[in-house]
């Protein structure tokens, strides 16, 4: 998701109007619903202290709604978060470990499968190769011309 769709799935859900959450940033009432709805769109970017803010106003982590960045524990989980939304992954326990998976009724999962699929049987390979260079280029080189079409 972007950014700006972070900052209207998270107004949403917590009931507040463009105008409140643009008034509670500071700007003047007459415009204040247009700054976030321009964040909102993509026409602006909030710079990083009004996503301070806008995470204050609406009482999440600034990592809710700033770009995922996943150098960080917290960033990586974020990122998480974010996939389970947009592409159906989830979290569950099998054997004792933890894991992701994928769910079937998702509109992306086939794709995801095909694309993961590709991504496990490369690393598989990997395992038993005594190439050491043929993993890092593939994952240098995704997508590989014969499925850039597909993804």
């Amino acid at each position: 998701m972007t950014v700006g769709q972070l900052i209207k799935k998270i107004r949403k859900f917590r009931g507040k109007t463009l105008k409140e959450v643009g008034v509670a940033l500071g700007n003047p009432e007459k415009t204040a619903d247009v700054r976030v709805a321009q964040y909102e769109s993509g026409k602006r970017n909030p710079t990083d202290e009004t996503i301070e803010l806008l995470a204050k106003v609406l009482k999440v982590n600034p990592h809710a709604i700033g770009p995922h960045e996943h150098e960080t524990m917290i960033g990586l989980m974020h990122t998480l978060f974010d996939l389970e939304e947009s592409y159906g992954l989830h979290i569950d326990q099998i054997d004792g470990e933890l894991v992701l998976r994928m769910d079937k009724s998702h509109k992306e999962y086939v794709n995801l499968f095909d694309s993961m699929l590709e991504w496990y049987e490369e690393w598989k390979r990997d395992q038993v190769s005594d190439d050491p260079v043929a993993y890092a280029e593939w994952k240098f080189t995704y997508p590989h011309p014969i499925n850039r079409k597909k993804k």
